[in-house]
């Protein structure tokens, strides 16, 4: 055997044994990059394929305000091989960590990482391609940085087609990233500056279980939501909501909507969604002229959460309902019929909870028969 063909091969064996948490393909991956590194000098940030060209070339953007960051010394393109800036245990060979650095930029994402984090950094902008190279991506945590829609690639998440979680809360986005991998489970984009999610934003998402947008300025949904057969959480709490979403899923459980302006709710609105437990109005701007006699009357929910509107009367409620929250209303009256439409002693109310706080009732405006009805209540608030 030639010498020089021996040599390579004992080079192989000895990194094979130092990378054992590799598997077999990625120590050949690593024999085939020695080849070619023999006839490469140096590596300038441009990610590099067996049997192909260069997809893009990495750039840094520099801050206009301040002094540019320093640019990292050029690292190997091995496909292992962590940035500088971050940190890649040995035990979880799948992890990034670059959070918390006031990084300006996006480090290079090896190819193997499942996971990684950037957030709690100052970085602005995502480059196109950014991630084309890392397609095995699972997590993205990209939160808590500077990210603005008009710095965004367009398409920068299309190629992660096994991404699951995305959490891109508290950045400077004014509207949804598109698009998005149908394979997301989890969307995270809470105290942006999203003002409207267009019908189609987030069509496609079949397997979407939590969506969350509150703290943005969202003043219209339209039916953004109705496609996400998978939705269970939809926090679209403290916007600027003057109607409820056109069309809950039916898998919805959670359904936040407190601290926004919304007067009205359509009859049977909550019918459409059998699974759904717990809804949550509170600090909105409801009526009793904009509620059916059975907009609430769902056998599912079991929290109900109406505080700080401008109801006048108890609105009905189903049997089942477990916690109603009425506090900060303007309620004159306690009306049993809100919550026994028979008041016997097999025909009763399961509810536990009621606040009824801060309203204009008096405590002696407890009609004769509420025990009989809400005899399982344990905590009665007036």
């Amino acid at each position: 055997m030639p010498r020089a063909t021996t040599l390579i091969l004992i080079l192989a064996g000895l990194c094979g044994s130092s990378l054992g948490q590799y598997n077999e393909e990625e120590d050949l991956a690593w024999l085939q990059y020695y080849l070619r590194q023999s006839r490469v000098s140096s590596y300038n940030y441009v990610p590099y394929y067996e049997e192909e060209s260069p997809a893009y070339a990495y750039s840094y953007p520099s801050a206009t305000d301040t002094e540019p960051e320093p640019e990292p010394e050029p690292q190997r393109a091995t496909p292992w091989r962590c940035p500088q800036e971050c940190d890649c245990p040995p035990n979880f060979s799948s992890a990034m960590y670059c959070d918390t650095r006031n990084l300006r930029y996006l480090p290079f994402v090896p190819s193997r990482m499942k996971y990684v984090y950037f957030q709690n950094n100052l970085i602005a902008s995502i480059q196109e391609g950014a991630f084309d190279n890392a397609t095995e991506l699972e997590w993205l945590a990209l939160h808590n940085n500077q990210i603005s829609s008009e710095k965004m690639g367009k398409r920068v998440f299309g190629k992660l087609q096994r991404l699951e979680r995305l959490y891109m809360n508290n950045n400077n986005l004014t509207r949804l990233p598109s698009p998005l991998p149908r394979s997301l489970r989890e969307l995270h984009l809470s105290y942006n500056h999203i003002s409207k999610v267009p019908s189609n934003a987030l069509e496609g998402l079949e397997n979407l279980t939590a969506l969350y947008l509150s703290h943005n300025f969202i003043f219209e949904m339209g039916a953004s939501l109705k496609g996400l057969k998978s939705l269970i959480l939809a926090d679209l709490s403290y916007n600027n909501l003057r109607k409820v979403p056109d069309g809950l899923p039916v898998s919805l459980e959670q359904l936040y909507l407190e601290y926004n302006y919304i007067n009205a709710i359509p009859d049977d609105y909550f019918q459409v969604s059998p699974r759904l437990l717990y809804v949550r109005m509170s600090h909105n701007s409801l009526t009793n002229q904009g509620l059916s006699s059975n907009t609430f009357n769902s056998s599912s929910i079991l929290e109900l959460d109406l505080s700080y509107n401008r109801l006048q009367k108890i609105p009905r409620v189903n049997t089942n309902l477990e916690n109603l929250y009425l506090q900060g209303n303007q309620i004159n009256e306690f009306s049993i019929s809100s919550f026994c439409s028979v008041v016997d002693v097999m025909n009763y109310s399961r509810l536990q909870v009621l606040r009824l706080d801060g309203n204009e009732i008096k405590r002696n405006a407890v009609p004769p028969d509420a025990p009989l009805c809400l005899r399982r209540a344990t905590v009665i608030e007036i």
